[in-house]
C-alpha cells in the first residue's frame, strides 16, 4: 500500500489481509509487536522503524480487540529504551496502554533449530516463544545479507547477536527463523534506507508491506528495491525449510503493483565485497 498517512496507510494493509491476519491472530496468545532498532537513530534517517507504522500496527489490533499486546526489541547497539523515545514508540505505547519490553533484559531460553543448515543451538528471548510475533522491519539493504527485512528483524530476540555473523548469516537466519517465525510482517518502507543497513541514506517511499507469509513479504519487500528475491541467499533457504515462498510468481500480491512502486537501490562496496560470506 502506498500513501501519505502511515499509520492509515497500515491500517489499510492489514485490513486488505485481514481473513489471514484473523487466523493468525486467532490463539489467545500475547502479540509481541517486534520493530528494528539496531541502534538509536530516527527512522528518518532510513535505519530505524518508523513509530507510525507501529501505530497503525496497533491501531489495527486494538479495532479487532486484542488485549495482550507487546512491543518489544533488543537493541544491537545502545540502549533499547533510547532508541524507542527518539523514534517516539514510547509515546505510541503510552497512548495506547501497550507494553514496552526490552528483549535484551528478557528471560533467555535456549532452542535447538528444527534440521539446521548451521546453528545447532540458540538462545532466545522467552516473550518471542510465547507471543504470536509481528515483525516490522525497515525497507533496507544490508551488507552481508543483501536485505534486512522482516526474517532478519528476528535477530533482536536474540541473547548473543554478534555471533549471527560468523560464519553463514545466511544459513543462521533461516535456521532463527524456524525457531521464531514472524506470524505477520509488516514493512516499514515510508523512509527506506539505501546502501546499507546503518548507512543513514534514506529514500522516501511511502510504502507498508504486509502478508503472513513472511518469506513471501520479505520477497516483495527486495523486488521493491529493485533485487531479485532468488539472489537473497537466506530467502531461498528459508523456503527450502518450508518457511514460505520467494517465487513471485506464486505470490498474490494486492494494492499497488510492485512493478510500479519499484526502485533500484544501490548497495555499498562493502556489501558488494561481503556478500561472498553470506
Amino acid at each position: 500500500m502506498k500513501g501519505s498517512s502511515p499509520v492509515e496507510v497500515t491500517v489499510e494493509a492489514l485490513e486488505m489481509i485481514k481473513s489471514d491476519v484473523d487466523h493468525v491472530l486467532s490463539t489467545s496468545k500475547p502479540v509481541l509487536i517486534k520493530p528494528n532498532y539496531i541502534n538509536s537513530k530516527h527512522p528518518s534517517t532510513g535505519i530505524t522503524t518508523d513509530s507510525r507504522v507501529i501505530e497503525g500496527v496497533v491501531k489495527f489490533l486494538n479495532q479487532r480487540k486484542t488485549e495482550d499486546i507487546i512491543i518489544g526489541e533488543g537493541s544491537g547497539w545502545g540502549d533499547t529504551f533510547e532508541a524507542f523515545k527518539v523514534a517516539g514508540v514510547d509515546t505510541v505505547a503510552e497512548r495506547w496502554d501497550v507494553r514496552l519490553v526490552d528483549l535484551n533484559k528478557d528471560n533467555f531460553v535456549e532452542v535447538t533449530p528444527p534440521d539446521p543448515l548451521s546453528l545447532k543451538k540458540v538462545r532466545v528471548a522467552e516473550t518471542s516463544l510465547e507471543s504470536i510475533v509481528i515483525s516490522v522491519p525497515k525497507l533496507k539493504l544490508h551488507r552481508i545479507a543483501t536485505v534486512t527485512l522482516g526474517l532478519k528483524n528476528v535477530m533482536g530476540v536474540l541473547a548473543s547477536k554478534g555471533a549471527m555473523h560468523r560464519g553463514s548469516l545466511s544459513k543462521k537466519i533461516a535456521d532463527l527463523a524456524s525457531v521464531v517465525r514472524p506470524g505477520i510482517s509488516v514493512v516499514d518502507g515510508i523512509i527506506a534506507g539505501e546502501g546499507h543497513e546503518t548507512s543513514g541514506k534514506p529514500v522516501e517511499m511511502n510504502l507498508v508491506i504486509a502478508g503472513t507469509d513472511p518469506v513471501a513479504v520479505d520477497a516483495v519487500g527486495a523486488s521493491v528495491m529493485g533485487i531479485s528475491p532468488i539472489d537473497v541467499k537466506h530467502l531461498v533457504l528459508a523456503e527450502k525449510k518450508g518457511l514460505g515462498t520467494c517465487d513471485l510468481e506464486k505470490i498474490s500480491v494486492l494494492g499497488e503493483p510492485i512493478e510500479k512502486v519499484k526502485r533500484k537501490f544501490h548497495r555499498s562496496f562493502s556489501s558488494r565485497l561481503l556478500s561472498h560470506i553470506s
